[in-house]
């Protein structure tokens, strides 16, 4: 069961990602696509807290530094 909803979670998650690139301007795409991650920062901040007890601010934080550092990491990979 765990396996099937981090599938369907992971499956949903590059979906929200990827769908906002098929917009023709790519500005207009690219402000969707960061809305899209921010809204599911907060979801898995949410989903940590509740059910892992994590307090809200710690897990949002925690979430936020991984996500600058796989930006960063892309960012990097991409100027090779």
């Amino acid at each position: 069961m765990r396996g099937l909803v981090e599938g369907a979670m992971t499956f949903l998650g590059a979906i929200g990602h990827a769908l906002p690139f098929l917009i023709a301007d790519f500005r207009t795409a690219f402000i969707v696509a960061s809305i899209v991650v921010a809204i599911e920062l907060v979801v898995i901040a949410y989903i940590r807290n509740k059910y892992m007890d994590t307090p809200f601010l710690r897990a949002a934080f925690q979430i936020i530094v991984g996500g600058v550092i796989v930006l960063a990491v892309g960012i990097f990979i991409g100027k090779s």
